[in-house]
């Protein structure tokens, strides 16, 4: 295996509650059927097309009154190209707020940090809150010091996913399942996201994540 950059220390997580929503949102969006101008379909454009043809043919040869309707056609095309991205955009962000409007941001978060070797993810916090630790890293063997780490090994990885900022994977361990949110902010604190998507891809080469079994830690 090619030789990768890890982390000679934990790196701090630092997310804050708006950066959380936002991640599980570009999660959720990105598992909706897309919104944009791309998303239109060839057989759509086709009858787009032919009825702007229509209209227009109809504007040019026709006068008076019967216009009207050839305008009507240009307005319905308008109002469905508005529905099929915007208000598609805006329905998703509405189930989404709708979804999580009760869920807050674990409190153990706020001070995690997460470190990047080769037998897999590490999690570090501070000694002195064992129950925000007994609430992310249940079902690990945590080591004592200062701060408590725990391992999430790369072969309990059991899916993935990313969006443009973050990437999102879920574990199992001793049977108790985890989640954890990766936001690419932090390569610029010499965080090696690269390193990560080599690994996951190695323990799980099709990305995929249901957003629904995305939570936080129980």
């Amino acid at each position: 295996m090619a030789l990768y950059p890890y982390t000679l220390q934990p790196v701090a997580l630092n997310i804050t509650e708006a950066e959380f929503h936002q991640a599980q949102y570009e999660l959720f969006a990105s598992a909706s059927p897309s919104f944009g101008l791309k998303s239109i379909k060839k057989k759509e454009w086709i009858i787009i097309a032919i009825v702007v043809i229509l209209a227009a043919v109809g504007l040019v040869f026709v006068t008076g009154y019967s216009t009207i309707i050839f305008w009507l056609m240009i307005v319905a095309v308008v109002i469905y190209l508005l529905v099929r991205t915007l208000g598609f955009k805006w329905y998703v962000k509405r189930e989404f707020e709708k979804q999580v409007a009760d869920q807050e941001m674990p409190d153990e978060m706020r001070q995690m940090k997460l470190g990047v070797q080769k037998h897999g993810l590490v999690m570090a916090m501070p000694s002195n809150q064992p129950e925000m630790m007994k609430s992310q890293m249940r079902g690990m063997q945590m080591r004592a010091g200062s701060t408590q780490q725990a391992v999430i090994p790369w072969t309990a990885i059991k899916s993935w996913d990313e969006t443009d900022d973050y990437i999102f994977m879920m574990f199992e361990m001793k049977g108790q399942q985890g989640s954890q949110i990766l936001p690419k902010r932090l390569q610029a604190q010499k965080f090696p996201i690269d390193t990560v998507r080599q690994h996951l891809q190695e323990v799980v080469a099709v990305k995929g994540l249901n957003p629904e079994n995305l939570k936080p830690p129980a």
